[in-house]
């Protein structure tokens, strides 16, 4: 598995409700300033399922990311398979400096993992950036 992580200064609540909530993902979730994430869908419970579409601003490309939630612990654990049968695993820790957010991934078999690596983490720094300044 890949792991990126970072430290979110703000509650847990906020990190979690920022994290979870549709309306939120929409803004953070994307590697580049090129790209967004127009529409976003969660059932957040285990057996759930999920879609953001993923989205080039100039039209020339989108994808649908979806998968199944396998376990959900409210505050502190977010387990799915994403549709590809992939895993994926997100953990919550609270901590006097933060919300530690650490997320590990199965690689997918096209791009190198270096890239992959580097995509899932820029996604999670724009989950800080928004979080620590809405």
């Amino acid at each position: 598995m890949i792991t990126v992580q970072t430290t979110v200064k703000a509650s847990l609540e906020k990190v979690w409700a920022f994290w979870t909530q549709p309306e939120h993902i929409m803004q953070w979730n994307n590697a580049s300033d090129d790209w967004h994430c127009p529409k976003a869908s969660s059932d957040l419970k285990t057996g759930g399922k999920f879609s953001y579409t993923m989205a080039a601003k100039d039209g020339s490309m989108s994808f649908d990311f979806e998968g199944t939630y396998t376990n959900v612990t409210k505050f502190s654990l977010i387990e799915y398979h994403i549709i590809d049968g992939r895993k994926v695993i997100i953990s919550f820790e609270e901590t006097l400096d933060g919300v530690i957010i650490k997320e590990s991934f199965d690689p997918e078999n096209i791009h190198p993992e270096e890239l992959q690596q580097q995509g899932w983490q820029a996604i999670l720094n724009n989950f800080k950036k928004y979080t620590e300044n809405n």
